[in-house]
């Protein structure tokens, strides 16, 4: 089984106006909702590729019925830890020529709904995955992940994490299965500017001799690289579409990566999968689905091999 974790879910409320003027009532164009947060991300593009996942996490209140009924599915079974007080979040989003994001904190969560969580996570058993995705919420202690993973660090289970700067770094000594940073975080974390090919793959191996097996890195427009566990190095390109929304797609790229390993247990086509992933849900307003994964797979064949 696969278990995604999605510590600060959210609703993400998006509304188009032609332009945005402060101090008077503005109305909207359109408006549309998703249900957020990273490892929720990664379970619905899973969901898509006919993988099944659960979602483990917190919610709140009537938002976080919404967030539960609205991504459970045939593929999906959501685990959630129900907060006694507080709402989910809910992030609004306003694109009005430029986009102007407000992000809420959502509620705070006790020491003692932690440990449930750490209890659910005690049941990950040999041979599942677990993925950690995302900041940590502040209302939360910032060693989370690693109370996560020293659960579990007997047991052979792939760990996932794609977090950001020192909750990343601090992971490594659990030999992650995967991480995923991107360049501007490679330099972040060894405080150089990161530039090259030759650069990218240099600072990923240094990861690996801090822990990790398997480093995946997003280049945004310039596609992804992934160093192997053994060493070999993998590049992929971007197909050429209209892009139309960015949020999401590292974490389609997680989910397509997860998938492809699972089905064929080769990191070519896993880096493949991957990368179809994170383009669909770029050229689409939400995330990547069945259909345009399949489209775009045979696109990206054709042009990269």
């Amino acid at each position: 089984m696969i278990y995604t974790v999605t510590l600060n879910p959210s609703i993400d409320y998006i509304v188009r106006l032609d332009k945005l003027t402060s101090g008077i009532t503005n109305r909207t164009t359109s408006e549309e909702y998703y249900y957020g947060g990273k490892g929720i991300n990664v379970s619905l593009v899973l969901a898509e590729l006919d993988l099944d996942s659960t979602a483990y996490g917190f919610v709140a209140g009537f938002t976080g019925k919404a967030i539960e009924n609205g991504i459970r599915n045939d593929h999906i079974i959501t685990d959630f830890i129900k907060l006694k007080e507080g709402i989910s979040r809910i992030n609004i989003k306003i694109k009005a020529g430029e986009e102007t994001e407000i992000n809420c904190q959502g509620p705070h969560i006790s020491e003692e709904e932690l440990e449930r969580l750490l209890q659910k996570i005690d049941r990950i058993g040999e041979g599942d995955t677990l993925i950690l995705a995302g900041a940590i919420p502040n209302t939360m202690p910032d060693d989370v992940y690693e109370r996560m993973m020293e659960r579990i660090k007997f047991k052979k289970v792939r760990i996932v994490v794609d977090a950001t700067r020192q909750l990343l770094v601090k992971s490594l000594k659990y030999k992650p299965f995967l991480i995923k940073p991107n360049r501007q975080e490679l330099s972040e974390i060894f405080d150089v500017e990161v530039k090259t090919e030759d650069d990218i793959e240099h600072y990923a191996k240094e990861l690996q001799k801090m822990g990790a097996q398997n480093v995946l890195i997003s280049l945004g427009g310039e596609g992804a690289m992934l160093i192997d566990e053994f060493g070999n190095k993998y590049k992929a390109g971007v197909l050429k579409e209209k892009v139309i929304n960015t949020v999401g797609s590292g974490d389609s790229m997680v989910a397509g990566f997860v998938a492809g390993y699972e089905l064929k247990h080769d990191y070519a086509y896993a880096l493949k999968l991957g990368s179809v992933c994170g383009n669909a849900t770029a050229f689409l307003s939400g995330l990547a689905t069945k259909e345009k994964i399949n489209e775009l797979l045979e696109k990206f064949e054709k042009e990269f091999g």
